[in-house]
């Protein structure tokens, strides 16, 4: 029933040089249109922040985190939580009053969500800062308050009377018929979280229920410290890599005198990356790759005690596997029918991953002077063939974070009427001097959320790239706060909890609490000489996050169970994909990237098939490792000779195209099995509907606003309150697919999700 997802001290004068006037949401013009005095002020504001007076420009005083005035020190964490608890009781003692009063009965699902957004708004929080604050203290105040607020929503799921009154509003013709669609499909939320907790099981096997429940999160936490944490160093044969003949890695890996004869090398870093793609000896190279991609026997016990104990928890549900469990509310529904749509993939993309390999051995046997083909190993592929190139499709001016924000900003105003804005920040409101924080400004409604990046890597932070929620969208002058306390009296001590203000927003009645969303990256730190120069990776990576970003800011709901990326997660990726693999493939778009200073042209990359190789060997692996992910929460688990790295070896040797590596066992750091517990095919799966959505509406003319308002109006704005079928039919004017069925499932099983280089165009009936 309640569940939380994780899926930047500048103050900026407040101005345009030209008036806002309302947007036609009917508009067709894709005419470009000059950048705002905004979109302008992006660039220095994340470029060049010290050159600016308002960089050291505070109010007075010190707030807390988020500008909460409780979390100026570690121990608020407590404070807070403790607050949300006794918080949350009053609501469920109130919801449980509810069947004695019809009034009553009709403000059931309102203090539902309310109950959930109490737990939510502190666990969110939290997630944010154990992964993000650079202070051990505050990590471990943020894991305390987590782990209270976790058990206690686990206890809340089992939670038989709170059920029982949720049932007696859906089954009360009066109550049920009158709910508006967002309020169903929130209440239709919480009833499918009560059911798949076991709710109908007497009450011994409940407390059992929470217990595992409690048992997955500890191990799950285990199993992603040990997937992140680095690797021990390997010995590497000193003769071996003065071979490379490659300057710079001679120089990083500081080779000690001939007399000794080897070297210290830890996996992962960019040393280790350059040994695996300029090393001519083989056995190095291999002896790298395994000591990369083996784990140790407790790494693996984590892993498959959190799988099995998984297992359980949905055999005591009655579930034949933990897919089932984690499936039942997806698009999907089942795990016969995401392997049948996986299945269908494999098959599509073998043959182009199999033509990558012959390509890479053909190299190798040139290199080796061999009169055969030699079969080509893991440890090869880039040795003889260089990944897949990280240049941007159309040739730009060196894209910093300045520039592709500002370009962001462009790009979200000609699709949507959004655009950023620099906003200032109060001291103690953010965790590191690094992060920036920004408005979202709609033409019509005016603010609508907060964006706060932390953009650069620095010790202790979390590696990689998410987006968090820290606070949803949600209507509060409905509350009716008075009526959580029996006869109106409301307690006597202050509230310690989270203080949310409330904003009107133009066009809409009642007041919200705006959403607050948080960018989290791991990009190098730039040099003192000025702004960094990011990647083409790292500009694919900041615009699938803002694809997030932009869901959590147009999908506000009254409900925040339902608001923004809280919606199916196979659903969920279908913006963030559709942001970064097709609209950032688009050389109108890209052309938003450029300032106006910047003379030079757009012109397209010519096509280089030596750059090229590997590209299909690596969305292949993506479709391995979704069905790796589908195998490890299958009846398999069950198994008591359950034995993860021999699955994972049997699945790479009957569809992979590389051999199993023996005496390898990467499934360690396979972080997603986590997160996306039997979900991970959501990436493959939303490419493809996102793919058919960019063919269907935008690909003709990206920059078209009518194009922007459809995907607006019939996806973004209803987050997860409508069903994604149904939002999915709307968008791409298919009818036949709003049903969800069997057929529908077919249908876009068939769709292709990487380009096949055929240059046929998507079709809603292809095969």
């Amino acid at each position: 029933m309640l569940t939380t997802r994780r899926l930047a001290r500048l103050a900026v004068p407040r101005r345009r040089i030209c008036p806002v006037t309302p947007r036609n949401r009917n508009a067709s013009s894709a005419a470009v249109r000059p950048p705002s005095q905004d979109d302008e002020s992006i660039v220095d504001f994340f470029d060049r922040p010290q050159t600016k007076s308002w960089f050291r420009t505070y109010a007075a005083g010190t707030t807390g985190l988020f500008l909460q005035p409780t979390l100026t020190h570690p121990s608020a964490f407590r404070q807070v939580a403790d607050a949300a608890l006794k918080k949350a009781q009053s609501l469920v003692d109130r919801i449980l009053r509810a069947p004695g009063s019809a009034t009553e009965l009709r403000k059931v699902v309102k203090n539902l969500d309310r109950l959930s957004n109490v737990l939510c708004g502190v666990i969110d929080l939290a997630e944010l800062v154990r992964h993000a604050h650079p202070d051990p203290r505050w990590i471990d105040a943020a894991n305390d308050a987590y782990a209270t607020l976790y058990e206690y929503m686990n206890v809340l799921n089992t939670h038989v009377d709170l059920y029982n009154v949720l049932k007696t509003v859906l089954s009360t013709p009066d109550i049920a018929s009158n709910l508006t669609p967002e309020a169903r499909e929130t209440a239709l939320i919480f009833w499918r979280d009560f059911e798949k907790s076991g709710i109908d099981l007497p009450p011994h096997l409940r407390t059992r229920f929470v217990q595992l429940s409690s048992e997955i999160f500890s191990l799950g936490r285990d199993f992603v410290n040990q997937a992140s944490a680095p690797r021990p160093a390997v010995s590497l044969p000193a003769s071996a890599l003065r071979e490379t003949g490659t300057a710079g890695l001679l120089s990083r890996l500081r080779l000690p005198a001939r007399t000794s004869n080897t070297v210290p090398v830890y996996p992962g870093t960019s040393e280790a990356r350059m040994i695996m793609a300029s090393v001519p000896d083989e056995a190095t190279r291999r002896a790298l790759y395994v000591a990369t991609n083996s784990s140790s026997q407790q790494e693996i016990d984590v892993l498959e005690k959190l799988l099995k104990t998984r297992a359980q928890l949905a055999s005591l549900t009655g579930k034949p596997s933990y897919a089932h469990v984690a499936l039942d509310d997806k698009m999907t529904k089942t795990p016969e029918n995401v392997m049948t749509f996986l299945q269908a993939q494999l098959y599509q993309s073998r043959p182009h991953a199999l033509a990558d390999v012959r390509s890479i051995a053909e190299r190798k046997r040139q290199y080796l002077g061999l009169s055969e083909t030699p079969p080509v190993y893991a440890w090869d592929r880039e040795f003889y063939s260089p990944r897949v190139s990280t240049a941007a499709p159309v040739s730009l001016p060196n894209l910093t974070p300045g520039t592709v924000f500002y370009g962001l900003s462009r790009l979200f105003t000609h699709l949507f009427g959004i655009s950023l804005r620099p906003a200032g920040l109060q001291p103690g409101e953010v965790w590191d001097e690094d992060v920036r924080k920004l408005e979202v400004i709609d033409e019509d409604e005016g603010l609508v959320g907060y964006i706060y990046a932390d953009l650069f890597s620095r010790p202790g932070k979390a590696s990689g790239a998410a987006h968090y929620t820290v606070r949803c969208s949600r209507r509060v002058d409905d509350d009716d706060a008075q009526g959580d306390y029996v006869d109106g009296a409301r307690p006597p001590e202050p509230d310690a909890g989270l203080q949310v203000p409330e904003h009107t927003v133009r066009g809409r009645p009642g007041r919200y609490q705006l959403p607050v969303v948080v960018l989290l990256c791991d990009f190098p730190q730039p040099t003192q000489a000025g702004a960094a120069n990011l990647e083409w990776s790292d500009v694919m990576t900041t615009v699938h996050e803002m694809g997030h970003a932009v869901h959590s800011m147009i999908g506000r709901t009254d409900y925040q169970n339902v608001c923004g990326t809280r919606c199916a997660t196979d659903f969920v990726e279908l913006p963030s994909l559709l942001m970064e693999h097709f609209f950032l493939s688009s050389p109108d778009v890209l052309s938003l990237f450029r300032r106006p200073e910047s003379h030079s042209m757009v012109h397209m990359r010519s096509p280089n098939s030596d750059l090229a190789i590997g590209a299909a060997i690596d969305s292949h692996s993506q479709i391995i490792l979704a069905t790796l992910d589908q195998l490890y929460h299958s009846p398999l688990a069950s198994s008591p000779s359950f034995d993860s790295t021999a699955i994972f070896a049997r699945l790479q040797d009957e569809w992979g195209v590389l051999p199993y590596a023996q005496g390898t066992s990467w499934q360690t750091r396979f972080g997603h099995l986590y997160g996306y517990a039997a979900t991970y095919y959501s990436y493959i799966f939303d490419k493809a509907l996102a793919r058919a959505v960019w063919e269907r509406v935008f690909a003709q003319s990206p920059l078209e606003r009518s194009a922007g308002e459809k995907l607006r109006r019939e996806v973004l704005r209803y987050g997860g309150g409508k069903d994604p079928w149904a939002m999915l039919a709307a968008v791409l004017d298919m009818p036949e697919l709003e049903s969800g069925d069997e057929a529908a499932m077919k249908l876009v099983g068939q769709w292709r999700v990487e380009d096949d280089g055929s240059g046929q165009g998507w079709s809603a009936h292809s095969h």
